[in-house]
């Protein structure tokens, strides 16, 4: 149907994709989906914001490229990152940091699986469950980098139960990181030696033991003897 002459300018596609992607932004630092939550399916973003499907599909996918969402095959898209932190953290990144990196990243996930352990929820559980799967099929598949992001999907998904949106903020902010960090740990091939058995951590959350919990999260992070 033709637009009548008293109906509004329709603005062009790309400011449509600018002006979608910044109410998306607003939403998420608004907390209205916090880091590690899935935002609504794209039917539903459609109809929440008024624009088309392309247009939506082109904002999500920018966010996307940005780190701040994550589409996760056959599950959705999750919020990773609020996009305040992640760049500066990026950029000053360098290989012969990584010491500091797993020090930061053994802070972050112990505290997160003492929180975890007192909030979770029964939605918090079913998350870890299958994130738990997801890891040891890949694992046992030999895929190291499938299993780096699986790997990396667990720990979220600790963090998200932790229910405390600063730290779930701070912590996808060191994403890039993490992935480098455990990428180099696991290198090209799985050995024995690498794997790190993390169903005692999620059972310890799941009995909501905070100490066990933290404990379990920790040692796998311990440096080693001497150093």
């Amino acid at each position: 149907m033709p637009r009548s002459a008293d109906s509004p300018p329709v603005p062009p596609r790309g400011q449509r994709i600018r002006e979608t992607i910044a109410q998306l932004r607003k939403r998420i630092l608004a907390g209205e989906w916090p880091v590690g939550s899935r935002i609504p399916t794209e039917p539903q973003l459609v109809a929440a914001l008024g624009v088309g499907r392309n247009t939506v599909r082109e904002a999500v996918r920018a966010l996307q490229h940005a780190g701040v969402l994550e589409c996760r095959q056959g599950s959705g898209t999750y919020v990773v990152s609020t996009d305040e932190l992640a760049p500066v953290v990026a950029r000053r990144l360098t290989d012969d940091r990584m010491t500091e990196v797993i020090e930061v990243r053994r802070a972050f996930e112990v505290e997160a699986a003492r929180l975890a352990a007192l909030r979770r929820t029964p939605e918090d559980l079913a998350a870890l469950d299958d994130a738990l799967a997801a890891r040891e099929a890949a694992w046992r598949g030999g895929r190291a980098e499938e299993f780096v992001e699986a790997d990396l999907v667990l720990h979220r998904a600790v963090v998200a139960a932790a229910h405390n949106p600063m730290l779930a903020e701070l912590y996808a902010s060191v994403g890039t990181a993490l992935r480098r960090s455990l990428a180099q740990a696991m290198g090209e091939a799985l050995t024995p030696e690498r794997h790190v058995d993390h169903s005692r951590m999620v059972e310890a959350i799941r009995a909501g033991d905070p100490e066990r919990a933290a404990r379990e999260a920790g040692a796998f992070l311990e440096p080693p003897a001497g150093a």
